[in-house]
């Protein structure tokens, strides 16, 4: 039984990991893309490359989830302190990106209620 379990979360790690990955290529492709717009002045909007590193967090946070999942999932069944170790690493590093982004993320919206009240004044 107990092996029966340990291959099926072996699996689950390798899958998890595979969608981690494909979420961050896909946000860094995205990212490049709209960075290329603005610095090239392709988009008429100044705040581009501003919004697109913070959806490019959104991302990268996204997937540092994914790989935190697995990563339980990993320690559960084989704990040994390299993977105790990458674990606390991951989880730190996405606390820190979280607490950025949410605080970035809260200037974007008091900079576009503070252009609304412009606008409507």
């Amino acid at each position: 039984m107990q092996q029966w379990l340990t291959w099926i979360a072996q699996q689950a790690v390798t899958i998890i990991h595979a969608m981690a990955l494909f979420v961050i290529v896909v946000g860094t492709l995205q990212a490049f893309v709209r960075t290329v717009r603005g610095v090239f002045g392709l988009a008429t909007n100044g705040h581009l490359l501003r919004d697109a590193y913070v959806q490019y967090a959104r991302w990268l946070v996204a997937g540092l989830t994914f790989q935190l999942a697995a990563d339980i999932i990993e320690t559960s069944i084989a704990p040994d302190w390299d993977e105790i170790g990458r674990l606390g690493a991951i989880a730190l590093i996405r606390t820190i990106l979280n607490y950025f982004l949410e605080r970035d993320l809260g200037e974007v919206s008091r900079r576009a209620a503070e252009s609304r009240t412009v606008a409507s004044s």
